[in-house]
């Protein structure tokens, strides 16, 4: 995300990262993902844990989650992901205007207004993050 934004001249604020954790809960897993500013860090062992009911979260293996989602890792994007992912979405990445979030594929960005990412499938608001 920094070399990109670097590269491009967008301010790493206008810029979200989509982090897919998973926990599990009585033998079943359970998977998120989490959209919070480039200039913030999700707050995974607080926030995330809680919401997801679980006694441990961690951020997914690489293999795992471009298995799960079809997408290149580095490029994750919360569009498109299954259905029955929570996709829990900083309050501050709601707030901050227009946002470049991945596209699924690390050659190419989406920009779009960061209070969409609230209107998708499965998403909720949360003050997810850590500076």
């Amino acid at each position: 995300t920094a070399a990109f934004c670097q590269r491009y001249g967008v301010p790493l604020e206008a810029a979200a990262n989509c982090v897919l954790v998973v926990g599990k809960r009585g033998g079943e897993l359970r998977w998120a993902a989490c959209l919070v500013l480039a200039v913030h860090r999700a707050d995974v062992n607080g926030v995330v844990r809680r919401h997801l009911d679980v006694r441990k979260v961690s951020f997914a293996a690489t293999d795992d989650a471009t298995a799960q989602t079809a997408m290149e890792y580095g490029g994750i994007t919360p569009i498109g992901l299954p259905t029955d992912w929570p996709i829990l979405v900083d309050r501050q990445v709601a707030e901050a205007g227009d946002v470049v979030i991945g596209s699924g594929v690390r050659r190419s960005k989406l920009v779009l207004p960061g209070d969409r990412l609230v209107a998708l499938a499965g998403a909720v608001l949360l003050d997810l993050s850590q500076p």
